[in-house]
This record gives C-alpha cells, sequence and structure tokens, in this order.
C-alpha cells in the first residue's frame, strides 16, 4: 500500500528502512523523502513507527543506535 504519495513510498518501503536502522522520522524523511511533500503522510508514518518494534517510540522497543547495527543515518 502507498504511504506517501507524492514520493511512491509504500509501506514495504518504510518496513525495510526501519529494519536498516532508519527509526525516526527525521531518518525516513532523509531516506525516504516521506512527508516532505505535503505532509499528509507523516501521521501515518508516525503511527507505523510506534507499531514496530525497532522503533524507538514503540512500546516493545529493544532500540539499539544505528551505529550499533552498522547503519549510518543520512
Amino acid at each position: 500500500m502507498y504511504v506517501c504519495l507524492c514520493r511512491a513510498v509504500t509501506d514495504r518501503d518504510v518496513e525495510q528502512a526501519v529494519a536498516c536502522g532508519h527509526t525516526t522520522l527525521p531518518a525516513l524523511q532523509a531516506t525516504l523523502g516521506v512527508a516532505t511533500g505535503c505532509g499528509r503522510c507523516r501521521s501515518h508514518v508516525h503511527q507505523m513507527l510506534q507499531k514496530t518494534p525497532e522503533s524507538p517510540f514503540s512500546a516493545s522497543s529493544s532500540f539499539q543506535s544505528p551505529s550499533r547495527v552498522g547503519v549510518s543515518v543520512g
């Protein structure tokens, strides 16, 4: 499903970026361009981050900084 129509970003794109360590909205903006056009996708992307175990915003997070998992954020 498309999350960001402006940048043609899908939910899978977001999930893959989060799995690679891009676990904040600014990191996803830099990596995928989400929420940098019209901004309508911002709340949906934020909700996705809250539901993703890798995200520092989720309740079940065992967050590791990107540098600890070998991924540099943009």
